[in-house]
């Protein structure tokens, strides 16, 4: 099976930037979809994005674009979340995720979820 484990979290003001990584681990995530999705506390799993390890293809939510950027390092087997801009409502528990389908903007497109990382923006 495949392992996930998510860092780089913490706090950070309104405005402010962070990077997430996402390190993978067990069966190969070779032509695998991964991204990532975020949660706060009393609100369903939202959508933040994705890509192809094969091709680098991205695809995100409509309101994560122009500030969050997903790549991939293929030989580290890591994936990063590049988040600008960062505001209030950004605060959540961040999840790294891999599937079968690209894009896999949905939690049921999901095979292996992260133990997920806290991310708190102030103001």
């Amino acid at each position: 099976q495949v392992q996930l484990v998510e860092s780089g979290g913490g706090l950070v003001q309104a405005g402010g930037s962070l990077r997430l990584s996402c390190a993978a681990s067990g069966d190969t995530l070779s032509n695998y979809p991964v991204g990532w999705f975020r949660q706060a506390p009393g609100k369903e799993r939202e959508f933040v994005g994705s890509i192809a390890w094969t091709d680098g293809s991205t695809y995100y939510a409509d309101s994560m674009k122009g500030r969050f950027t997903i790549s991939r390092d293929n030989a580290k087997s890591t994936m990063y979340l590049q988040m600008n801009s960062l505001k209030p409502e950004d605060t959540a528990v961040y999840y790294c995720a891999t599937g079968n389908t690209h894009p896999m903007n949905v939690p049921a497109r999901v095979l292996y979820w992260g133990q997920g990382t806290q991310v708190t923006v102030s103001s």
